[in-house]
């Protein structure tokens, strides 16, 4: 490029007219040779080059190279070609000469001066170093997002995300890249920056302040196993319920089951309590826990009569028959009259209703026998007593749960009178209609 230039600086010079331009017009129309050579440069690495790489990445069976090509990692390399070129011709309007500028004379300064650019060589010099920083952040910032989608098709990307690690690591990144476009513009050692930067620290740390929280959080997060792209998590204080689906250095994205999305700061899943349903999926059922208030002036002991229709049930039969003569023998024992209700041992159409719950539900195919299983009082209250199921249903799929859950109280409800038994249930306007009509 040097010799083109002083070919131009020559023959314009030779036209009287333009003598005066020869020098800007030289520098002008070589710069403009050398912007036009880089840029060919690049394309011709783009067209022939890039469409190899390509080539060869589709028929490969591996798939990091595909992720090489769709994250643009080659074509931010392919900048390298043009940077190489301005880098190497960039000293075209410079002098060859063995010295610095301030060792030579006035007059050779004078001389020189009219036929080169000092300057100018230093400017080109510059972007290119610029420009080869620009293309290291780049590429680096593609390769990372290529390694990111790399790790993300292995089963521990389930398990241990690192997306929050790549973002720090692009922050540190950027940031010495930052550094170092300052020292090149400024013709600085970047250590003495760095020193600098010490005395910033307090600064640094108050703007980074989020960036550092969540990265302390996105290890313990990590660290702990405490949640993972896919979990479902309910944290109220944050209004987010549903399924997380992007963890990163400052926040955990979750799509709640309306389909909005929650954003929430990480450090906030360390700092505050919030519910992962992750054990509930992993076990064998998801829990069922309901009860049924009954109404305490419907419940009374059984008469002949009632036991006689008890007994016709098939699924409380055995019991009924089997717990009957269990009381007999004992108030025979202890000489109690069957007219004598109050010092022997009846039974009463709530527990028999009780024991009716627990055989239906071990009986129940979608009903996990092998986990937690109760049919049990409550505390009595103004609302009558509360008879609660506590069973683990074994489908998890929440449409599938729910259908089964109402199926088993819609059953409960319906059956609930046949033991002369009532639900409780406040007065509406309608009952008291229906009273003062009878009045």
């Amino acid at each position: 490029m040097r010799s083109i230039y002083i070919f131009l600086l020559e023959n314009i010079r030779e036209v009287s007219e333009l003598s005066f331009l020869a020098k800007p017009a030289a520098a002008f129309i070589t710069l403009l040779i050398l912007i036009f050579l880089a840029w060919l440069g690049h394309y011709l690495t783009r067209q022939i080059i890039l469409r190899i790489v390509h080539r060869i990445a589709r028929k490969s069976k591996t798939q990091w190279d595909d992720f090489m090509v769709n994250r643009r990692v080659f074509r931010n390399l392919a900048h390298l070609v043009p940077a190489f070129i301005l880098y190497h011709a960039a000293d075209f309007s410079y002098p060859v000469i063995h010295q610095e500028l301030t060792e030579l004379g006035e007059a050779t300064l004078n001389m020189l001066a009219k036929d080169y650019y000092f300057s100018l060589a230093g400017l080109l010099t510059k972007t290119a170093q610029v420009y080869f920083v620009f293309i290291f952040i780049f590429a680096l910032n593609s390769f990372l997002n290529a390694a990111l989608d790399i790790y993300n098709t292995t089963p521990y990307a389930r398990h241990r995300p690192i997306k929050g690690y790549v973002q720090l690591f692009k922050i540190l990144i950027f940031s010495l890249s930052g550094i170092l476009i300052i020292s090149i513009l400024l013709e600085r050692d970047p250590t003495v920056l760095l020193a600098g930067l010490g005395a910033m620290g307090a600064v640094l740390l108050l703007i980074f302040k989020d960036s550092i929280l969540g990265f302390v959080a996105s290890i313990q997060l990590s660290g702990n196993n405490m949640v993972k792209i896919g979990d479902w998590v309910e944290m109220r204080s944050r209004g987010a319920d549903g399924t997380v689906i992007d963890i990163t250095l400052n926040t955990v994205k979750v799509q709640n089951w309306d389909r909005t999305i929650s954003t929430i700061p990480t450090y906030s899943m360390v700092s505050e309590s919030f519910i992962n349903w992750k054990g509930m999926e992993e076990s064998g059922g998801r829990r069922i826990k309901r009860a049924v208030n009954i109404d305490m002036n419907s419940i009374k002991l059984c008469d002949t009569a009632m036991l006689n229709r008890l007994e016709k049930f098939l699924i409380i039969k055995d019991y009924v028959i089997e717990k009957e003569k269990e009381i007999r023998e004992y108030n025979k024992k202890k000489n109690i009259s069957d007219e004598d209700i109050v010092s022997g041992r009846r039974q009463t159409n709530i527990g028999v209703f009780r024991k009716y719950l627990e055989t239906y539900l071990h009986q129940h195919p979608m009903v996990n026998n092998d986990m937690t299983f109760l049919v049990r009082h409550l505390h009595p209250s103004e609302k009558g007593l509360p008879i609660e199921i506590y069973v683990f249903c074994k489908d998890k799929a929440w449409a599938r749960y729910e259908s089964i859950q109402a199926d088993i109280f819609d059953h409960v409800l319906a059956v609930i009178p046949e033991f002369d038994l009532r639900v409780f249930q406040e007065p509406s306007g309608a009952d008291f209609k229906q009273a003062f009509s009878k009045t």
